[in-house]
Order: structure tokens, then sequence, then C-alpha cells
């Protein structure tokens, strides 16, 4: 099964990763004795898990996109396929998930709402990056 390849390949490559990438480095000088600066607000890394994002999916997105992504007549596009989702990177396609894509909007072909998140409110922008890379998997086909 595609899924569990996948899944042995990345837990192969973060066992490379984690063996090489635990190096020394350079120390950073100290900051400079003063007022302390706020810490920015932590960031969700863009590097999704297609195998959570598939569980994902499959509770969101096929409704309109179908079970493997190729899309549902008059619903929802073919991600597998689609040249606009394979143009945009992570960062738009994850943004654009966030907000959806009204079916009055000009750029929707289907005429059918893309709600933001899919509809479901509840998908955090952790579960978005995951539906990313997910995606992303379907298309590597």
């Amino acid at each position: 099964m595609r899924i569990e390849r996948l899944s042995l390949l990345l837990g192969s490559a973060l066992l490379v990763v984690a063996t090489v990438g635990c190096g020394g480095g350079a120390s950073t000088p100290s900051q400079p004795a003063g007022p302390s600066r706020p810490k920015p607000a932590p960031t969700v890394s863009l590097k999704g898990d297609p195998i959570i994002g598939q569980q994902k999916f499959q509770g969101t997105c096929t409704t309109c996109h179908g079970p493997n992504g190729t899309g549902l007549p008059k619903l929802g596009k073919n991600l597998v396929t689609s040249e606009w989702s394979k143009s945009k990177t992570d960062a738009e396609l994850l943004a654009f998930l966030k907000v959806g894509r009204p079916a009055l909007d000009p750029l929707n072909t289907t005429k059918v709402d893309m709600p933001p998140k899919g509809g479901n409110p509840s998908l955090t922008e952790k579960d978005l990056a995951d539906i990313v890379a997910y995606v992303r998997y379907l298309q590597r086909g």
C-alpha cells in the first residue's frame, strides 16, 4: 500500500536527519542586558504528515473532492491533476484552505462554495498542513 511505503520512507528519512542533524554549531552571542523582548508566537511547521492528512481529508474533504481527491461532478475539483493546486506553494494552499472560496467568486469555476476549512471549523493549522501534505502525496501518484 502506498501509505505504508510512504510511512516507512518518512521514518527512515527522519532517522537520518536526527542522526546527521545533531552535530554542534557555533554558539550564538548573548543578547545585551536590557528590557526583555516578547517571544514571537510559535508557528506551525508547514511540513505536514500525509498519513494524518489522509485521515483529516477523509473526514472533511471527500464530500466534494472524493475519497481519492479526484473530485466529484459539480462539487469539488480534481486535486490530483489540478494545475491550480500544483502551482501553489504549500503555504499558499494552507492559506487558501483557511478562507475557502465562495460560490460567487469569479475564480470559482464550480460555483459551489468551498467553505473555510472545508466546512470543518475544528481543523487546526496543523491539520490543514497535514491535509496539504496528503494532497501533495496524491499528486505525486
